[in-house]
């Protein structure tokens, strides 16, 4: 892989997460020699999270850390990262450790065909009622959608950056990505990853169940909007 790859995560309140997944970061692209950046964005932390990244910058010219000046949530600390990620290539996931970045490289081979690679967590280290909650959101989605992701909470995704410069992110977005990117005129490919128990904390960007379900509920209808009345057509030739 010789194209730049920009590794985006949203971080709030990961103390004791950052190092690990830092760590776990640099073993891969050194392995692999890949030409790549970190891009962190911390959205609001209020424990020790930021002074890490600082000093893990010290020593590091391939980190970046945007800093929000108060919680914002994902999906604006996605896009943040977005902006400000210089590669060809960027990868998504979450700095709570359940994504395992030894599944990037596989991942990476299969953007060379498709624009947008999404993974989804066959063997879900998560409780009985996140995992039935989730299947059920899924299934919804795809119906409203007429999508087949099979997993939209994942957050482990590659994506050719060409296509994320063309949407613009609003709160709860980053969840249906791939439905959205697909009416730019992306390919979706979807392959299984790996996913870990949480080690440290508690979810950090997570809701009760039911009232995430009713913000995403009211999210999912914007995005059927969007998809009924998006504007496609092709130039047949210009006089």
């Amino acid at each position: 892989m010789e194209k730049k790859i920009s590794f985006v995560i949203p971080v709030y309140n990961e103390e004791e997460s950052i190092v690990p997944l830092y760590n776990a970061i640099k073993k891969v692209v050194t392995d692999h020699n890949y030409v790549y950046e970190i891009v962190t964005v911390d959205d609001g932390s209020t424990d020790n999270t930021l002074e890490i990244l600082k000093t893990l910058k010290k020593d590091d010219g391939n980190l970046k850390v945007v800093v929000f000046e108060e919680n914002r949530g994902q999906s604006a600390a996605f896009e943040a990262g977005f902006k400000n990620a210089t590669g060809e290539i960027v990868v998504t996931m979450d700095a709570d450790l359940q994504n395992n970045p030894e599944d990037v490289p596989r991942m990476l081979k299969y953007i060379e065909f498709y624009d947008v690679v999404c993974g989804f967590r066959a063997k879900r280290q998560d409780n009985f009622i996140r995992k039935i909650s989730s299947k059920i959101g899924n299934f919804i989605r795809n119906k409203l959608t007429n999508d087949n992701i099979v997993d939209t909470g994942c957050s482990l995704k590659v994506f050719k950056k060409e296509y994320l410069d063309k949407i613009k992110m609003y709160k709860g977005m980053h969840r249906f990505l791939p439905t959205l990117l697909k009416l730019e005129g992306a390919t979706v490919y979807q392959t299984e990853v790996s996913h870990f128990e949480r080690k440290y904390g508690e979810s950090k960007y997570g809701l009760g169940i039911k009232k995430r379900a009713v913000v995403a509920f009211f999210d999912l209808l914007a995005v059927r909007w969007m998809i009924k009345r998006h504007i496609n057509y092709k130039i047949k030739e210009i006089l």
